[in-house]
Formats: C-alpha cells, structure tokens, sequence
C-alpha cells in the first residue's frame, strides 16, 4: 500500500515539506539569492521571469518556464561565440544551469526531458570554450557506454585527480562545472553520473560499483594521469559509492570523501518513510528516490533500499583507504547516525561534523563553499601531496 501522505495528482510537483505555490516560488527565489542548492549560480532576475510564468504545480509548466528563460542565454551564446568567446561561455554556463533546474531532479515529464538534452547540449558548448578544454570520456562498458568528464591541469603530466561521482538529482555537469577548484591547485577532475541517473549506462543495483572499477582501469592506462593519486569523492548519495570504493578499491585510491552519504541506517524503512517529508528538499524527493531505485511506489522502493546497506553486506569491516567522512548533524536527508557508524567500524577515518549543519553539513555559518574550501579542499590536497 502507499501512504496517502504520499499520493498526488499526476503530473504535479510534490513540494517538500507541503509547501503551497506561494511558498515554494518564495523558497526557490530564497535559495537563488542565497547561492543555495539546487539553484546556486542562477541569477535572481532570471529566477524572476521563470517564476512569473508559473501558476501552477504543473511538471510541464515549470520546466517550460525555466527552459523559455534558458533559451535567452542560448540564442546570446551563440550569437557570441565567434566575437566574444569568453562571454559565450557565461551565458552557455547560465543557459546549462536553468535547463539543469528546468529537468531537476529527475526527467519525469516531456519538458523536463527536453530540458536535461538542451542543459547537455549547453554544458558541452561551456565545455569546449575552456582552457583547457572539457574532454568527454566515453568507455564502451557491457554493450552501452560510460560517459564522463575529465579535465587535467596544464603543464603537470602525470597529473593527481579526483574521481568525482555526482549525487541524486545533481549531474557529473555540477562537478565539472566547478573543475578550477581542482585544477587551480594542480589536481585533474574526472566526473561521473550516479548509477541510475543522467547519462549513466546501467541501472543502480548494489553491484554497481563496478562501473567505477572500469573507470579506475581507465585511468590507470592513461599517461597524463598519475594513477597513484587518486582521491574518490562522493557528495550526498553518492557518498555511498564513495565509501564502498575506499574499501572495495582501497589499493587504488589514496584517500575517499564522505560526504554526506548513506551507509546503513538511511536504508531502513522507518527512516526512508520519514525522510521523504523532509523540507530540505524542495520538490519532488519520492519520484527521483523511485527513479533512482527503479521501484515503483513506496513498498518497493523501502524493499529494494535495504538490499544496499553496507553493514549488512559486511562491508565497513574490511580495511579501507584514509577516509574523511562529512556531515550535519541536523540532517533531515541522511541520517547522522550513517557517519558514526563508518567510524564505529573498520580502520580509523578523519571526520567533520556540523553540530547545526543540514543535508551535507549546511549552516549559515558553513555555507557548502567554506566546507570545500576549509573542510573537503585542504584534506584531499594533503592525500594528493599537493600544495595548498
């Protein structure tokens, strides 16, 4: 049976903590002006002309709105690109970041996937007009395709790299996009989807690992890439994968990121029962959960989570690489409880933990730019033997 908390009409968003229209406009141009997740980068005015389009809770209504917007920056890019470069750039990067959120969190409607290929299409036009330019790394993989993204820092062969795989409704474009944090301090960055979202090739299952395993192969046969420093970080779900790898791979990584991942508790159906209320997520956390387990409602989904804890599966109990394991204590997506358990368990782990941090360690005295910077940054440059 599904809870009739959780039942909404087809086709409507299903705004976290029960928000109404009103409310959810007010909270979305909230996080535009504050720079927060998931609409960091947008311009507020943008924000504005996509919002006044929209009076509904309508799926299709809302990525059309912010895709109509998106479209402005798309016909001024290309306009610019032969004159004006580096202005080009901008507005392909702004052009990416409103179909991202046009298709945010998960492609459940025909605009939101018409949204997901142009915010592609207008990542990789960004992309090419780098220095160095964005390479996209496509791997044959079990009859499909791994894609991902690699950017190396010029001048330094081989280049350290850290292995970034993206979360639940972010993208491997939310990591490249950022890639200058790395590079800038000498580091490579190679970004990957989650299993089960975006451009991945297979569906997520416990397994699923072994994608990343094949990445790891690849880098290894690469010149330009130091395979001896490689740093695994995993953000919000993806810290999960983060954690397995530091056990599973441990001879291949010099250190893995945490970083407000689940781990066992998060699994559990009390927990993922009650999460889904949470209003630290903006709209619609059941449908990109779903599409995430490829379950179909909330009985299969609380049956297929629990197959992917890592205590159960023995796991946490084998040696791993250095960890830095990250996390709010106030939490309402991930359970703290998930990081303590990492250090209950096998070798010793390094940990950050905000006493009155959300979702990823998040407070307004720890916006998520000072945890990289003073937090997750300064750890993985000491792992890389890198300057900092």
């Amino acid at each position: 049976m599904i809870d009739r908390e959780l039942c909404h009409p087809a086709g409507e968003l299903l705004p976290g903590g029960g928000r109404t229209l009103d409310q959810l406009k007010q909270e979305v141009l909230r996080r535009v002006e504050s720079n927060r997740p998931p609409l960091g980068g947008i311009k507020p005015e943008d924000a504005r002309a996509a919002l006044a389009a929209i009076d509904s809770l309508d799926r299709e209504q809302w990525a059309l709105a912010w895709n109509s917007v998106a479209e402005r920056h798309h016909t001024r890019a290309a306009s610019l690109e032969a004159s004006a470069p580096e202005r080009a750039r901008e507005h392909y990067w702004q052009a990416w970041r409103l179909n991202h959120f046009a298709r945010w969190p998960v492609e459940n409607s025909p605009a939101k996937q018409r949204a997901k290929n142009r915010a592609l299409e207008a990542f990789r036009s960004y992309g090419r007009l780098l220095d160095p330019a964005l390479e996209i790394v496509r791997i044959p993989y079990e009859g499909r395709q791994i894609t991902a993204y690699l950017r190396l820092p010029a001048g330094l062969r081989p280049a350290p790299l850290v292995f970034a795989i993206a979360g639940l409704d972010s993208r491997k474009e939310d990591f490249a996009a950022h890639a200058d944090q790395y590079l800038q301090r000498g580091a490579g960055l190679l970004a990957v989807d989650l299993p089960g979202t975006g451009e991945s090739s297979i569906a997520a299952a416990p397994d699923s690992d072994r994608l990343f395993s094949v990445l790891l192969d690849y880098l290894a046969a690469r010149p330009d890439v130091d395979a001896a420093r490689i740093v695994a970080q995993g953000r919000s779900w993806s810290g999960y994968w983060a954690a397995k790898l530091a056990h599973t791979e441990r001879a291949r990584l010099c250190g893995s990121v945490m970083h407000g991942g689940p781990i066992h508790h998060y699994f559990q159906p009390d927990w993922l029962r009650a999460s889904l209320a949470t209003d630290e997520y903006l709209y619609d956390y059941m449908p990109a959960k779903e599409k995430l387990f490829g379950a179909d409602g909330i009985d299969d989904l609380l049956a297929r989570a629990q197959r992917y804890s890592l205590l159960d599966s023995g796991v946490l109990d084998q040696p791993c690489a250095p960890m830095l394991l990250v996390n709010g204590a106030r939490d309402t997506q991930i359970p703290i409880a998930d990081l303590y358990l990492l250090l209950e368990h096998g070798d010793a782990k390094e940990a950050w933990v905000n006493p009155q941090g959300g979702h990823m360690g998040r407070s307004p005295q720890w916006p998520a730019n000072a945890i990289f910077e003073r937090v997750v940054m300064p750890w993985i440059a000491r792992r890389l033997e890198l300057s900092y």
